[in-house]
């Protein structure tokens, strides 16, 4: 019986599409050596992974490459046929959209399947946001949560905002989240009606890149402050009560 191949996770980089240079000063050298050397990927969205791929320089042509999309339109029926190259004895890259697979990440699932089978699962090492934007904040990094997206609705996103603070205060823990970057200002305003003014709110865009910004303000301060610039940039939020 053969063998089954290993799965691994790699990292995307913001601006990974930008160029090699990019990939290399954010992921290192033994990481890219071990995606440059695998024929078979489980991405987000192909097109998008290509540029990605183009810019990691791998030996053979891209056409030569195996894709498989896993996203939020793929059943979860579906799964079981992107282990099929791990079960015939080949290595599998999986990719999110941007970030580290499986963290916020339909990428999850794939992974929760494959443990399940017994399949080694091998994380490489690349940047993470969330712990890039924690270290960072100057909040508490002894104790913290991540919460992924909060809820789009507004008396939801309000409810939610309170409930984290309070659990914020009571544990004296970081709360982190994420948004959709379209939705950064409809967040950023909730959190301002919301949240206490003594909290202690940290925002991290654009990690990684030139345009890179990490600010940690209380809420009475950032109710004072012009609005960040948040449209479309990939933000972390930090709240500590």
């Amino acid at each position: 019986m053969t063998a089954p191949g290993t799965l691994y996770l790699i990292p995307v980089p913001l601006g990974a599409a930008s160029g090699a240079a990019t990939l290399a000063a954010a992921l290192p050298a033994p990481a890219l050596a071990t995606a440059r050397r695998l024929r078979h990927f489980v991405v987000e969205h192909a097109r998008s992974a290509r540029a990605y791929l183009k810019h990691m320089e791998l030996p053979i042509p891209l056409q030569e490459l195996e894709l498989a999309e896993l996203n939020e339109h793929t059943p979860s029926a579906a799964l079981e046929s992107l282990l099929q190259p791990l079960l015939q004895g080949r290595d599998l890259g999986l990719m999110s959209e941007a970030g580290c697979p499986a963290v916020a990440d339909p990428g999850a699932a794939l992974v929760a399947l494959a443990q399940a089978r017994g399949i080694r699962v091998a994380p490489l090492i690349g940047p993470s946001s969330l712990l890039l934007a924690l270290m960072a904040s100057g909040l508490e990094g002894q104790r913290f949560a991540f919460h992924g997206y909060l809820p789009a609705k507004a008396e939801e996103r309000a409810r939610a905002i309170r409930e984290l603070e309070k659990e914020s205060r009571a544990r004296r823990q970081t709360q982190i989240f994420i948004e959709t970057p379209y939705r950064n200002a409809a967040l950023y305003a909730a959190l301002l009606q919301h949240a206490r003014p003594e909290t202690r709110l940290c925002l991290a865009s654009d990690l990684t890149l030139a345009s890179e910004f990490i600010r940690t303000r209380n809420i009475r301060d950032w109710r004072k402050a012009p609005p960040p610039e948040l449209e479309r940039r990939p933000t972390v939020f930090l709240l500590l009560g």
